[in-house]
């Protein structure tokens, strides 16, 4: 036999719930229960002294990673309703920058002088690495010594200018081939 639902009775247990918790029905304020959750747990480390700088990826509340569930808020903060944004700005949470396209490329007349001095320091690691060595790659996690004592983690330079081959000019291009760096094949 089914009992059919009592309306009366929904009604003061919703009264009853809201009493004790106004936020007890997420759904109907718009959000879901896992991100009530996550509010909850956000408010409970900040109450318990935390500050929100202190709140990034791995820092959890009752096994839920608060602080990603952060980062993600703040970067979506635009898509939240308005009554969402409003408790995360109550907590001093505010949207993340908004990260500019690059508009200009990155050739040899507009790179920084700063990059065209570091692409520099890394082609005299790589130079003095293979004369060193008669050739081959270095391994990413291998750091060159310079004779003033400095250091240069070259490997991970390499790395780091395939990912940028497309950005590189062709003076770059050519200086990195000359060194037997050459992504083209």
């Amino acid at each position: 036999m089914t009992v059919a639902p009592d309306p009366d009775r929904a009604e003061r247990r919703a009264a009853a719930l809201a009493a004790i918790d106004e936020d007890w029905n997420p759904g109907a304020l718009g959000w879901t229960v896992d991100w009530q959750r996550q509010y909850a747990g956000l408010k409970a480390l900040l109450d318990g002294g935390a500050r929100l700088t202190a709140v990034v990826a791995g820092v959890t509340w009752h096994g839920e990673d608060i602080g990603r569930w952060l980062a993600t808020q703040r970067r979506d903060f635009r898509r939240l309703t308005e009554e969402q944004q409003r408790r995360l700005a109550e907590l001093g949470v505010k949207p993340a920058r908004a990260v500019r396209a690059r508009t200009a490329t990155v050739g040899a007349a507009s790179m920084s002088r700063r990059g065209a001095e570091a692409f520099h320091k890394g082609v005299q690691a790589l130079t003095q690495y293979l004369e060193r060595e008669g050739g081959g790659l270095p391994r990413r996690a291998h750091v060159e010594q310079f004779p003033d004592g400095t250091e240069h983690r070259t490997g991970v330079w390499i790395v780091n200018q395939k990912q940028r081959r497309d950005r590189l000019d062709a003076d770059q291009l050519a200086a990195l081939a000359a060194l037997g760096v050459d992504w083209a094949q």
